[in-house]
């Protein structure tokens, strides 16, 4: 309860000593309250109207998209080319990792398929030995076999004649099995030089995308390991309010939704879709969480504190103008208008929007209060109403 202390403290004279008057058994005669400054004034009537029912939930900025960025090699962080809060491209060297045994590996898989690629030319030039080998045999062997056939040769000059013609298809057919051998190694080598180079290509880490460096947790001469976290991107521009919602609510917040969202950095209303729910409730807090997509707007940051209302119905509420509330401290008051003159009320006031503000006690349906004036504004003020 507010004691008179207070309400001297924070109230106007002129208005105090009104108060003070109502509230003892000899009121003041009304001419005596009528001797204020005359005001221009704009009033309005306090009405009845349709106010949406708000749920209110708290939650947190997220970026929509961030990522860990990690390394694919194990290594020492030679050098860590940029710091918490610094905005890079796409593309943009991040982190390069000691790969010199990579380096290595590559100059030996070079030298391999140099090898490899030089017993190929061998390969091919016994090939060719053995298909003129072969083809010497086979017309070797065709004169004896008509020598043969006309009993000019000995069984013994038919038989040798015919082993070196094995000898000869043998030799041939080892020459183009050796070329294939040297074949594969000159692939396994390439493929050995390949992985190498991609490997080697690891070692300097990239941005993924253009973003800000929200988290580093590396630096120079530290050991990176494949899968460790190194720093984290975020995205700017696109962020998102991730609101635990009661699951007492979970059938009124659906996707598409249009919510209010309010951020304790910033002094206005957001309005803001929902863009996800998520499928389970979280059993600890009985809560799940609706995902709001934000608007691009600057100084936004993740972590971030923030409140979406989303309206889950209407009422009917006493509603007057914003502009009519007047504040000192925890105290609230409007002027009703009431013959010609400002009369000072105390009020407690619930919700509000932008043109609005709901009337919990303190004024009845009807009445007419001061919506806005030029000049001060105080009890027992005559009023010039204007339109």
């Amino acid at each position: 309860m507010i004691g008179e202390s207070m309400i001297r403290r924070f109230l106007p004279i002129p208005f105090f000593a009104a108060l003070v008057a109502c509230g003892s058994k000899s009121e003041a005669p009304k001419a005596e309250l009528k001797t204020g400054p005359t005001v221009q004034a704009r009033t309005a009537t306090v009405t009845q109207t349709e106010w949406p029912s708000l749920y209110e939930a708290v939650g947190t900025v997220r970026a929509r998209t961030a990522t860990q960025v990690s390394g694919r090699i194990m290594g020492a962080a030679r050098q860590v080319m940029v710091r918490v809060g610094d905005r890079v491209k796409q593309g943009q060297t991040l982190v390069v990792v000691d790969s010199r045994d990579i380096e290595a590996r590559q100059r030996q898989a070079d030298a391999g398929l140099a090898e490899a690629r030089a017993a190929e030319a061998e390969a091919v030039n016994a090939i060719e030995s053995a298909k003129a080998n072969l083809e010497l045999a086979e017309s070797t062997f065709k004169r004896m076999k008509d020598l043969h056939d006309k009993q000019s040769l000995s069984n013994q000059e038919f038989d040798e004649a015919s082993a070196r013609l094995r000898m000869a298809k043998a030799n041939a057919d080892m020459a183009a099995s050796r070329k294939k051998q040297v074949e594969a190694k000159i692939a396994q080598a390439a493929e050995e030089r390949n992985a190498a180079g991609i490997q080697g290509g690891f070692a300097t880490i990239t941005a993924p995308f253009a973003g800000v460096v929200t988290e580093k947790t590396v630096e120079p001469g530290a050991m990176v390991t494949p899968g460790a976290p190194l720093m984290t991107i975020e995205r700017e521009g696109a962020y998102r309010l991730e609101a635990a919602v009661e699951e007492a609510n979970i059938a009124k917040v659906r996707v598409g939704m249009h919510v209010t969202v309010m951020l304790d950095s910033m002094d206005h209303a957001i309005d803001a879709v929902v863009s996800e729910i998520a499928p389970s409730v979280d059993p600890a807090s009985r809560a799940f969480t609706a995902k709001i997509d934000l608007p691009g707007m600057a100084n936004l940051r993740s972590g971030m504190f923030g409140r979406a209302r989303f309206a889950t119905g209407s009422r009917e509420v006493l509603a007057a103008p914003v502009g009519a509330v007047v504040e000192r401290g925890q105290i609230q008051w409007v002027f009703v208008a009431e013959g010609g003159v400002a009369r000072g009320r105390i009020v407690t006031l619930g919700q509000r929007n932008q043109d609005s503000v709901e009337v919990l006690s303190g004024l009845k349906a009807g009445e007419t209060v001061v919506a806005s004036a030029t000049g001060e504004l105080v009890d027992g003020a005559r009023l010039e109403v204007r339109q």
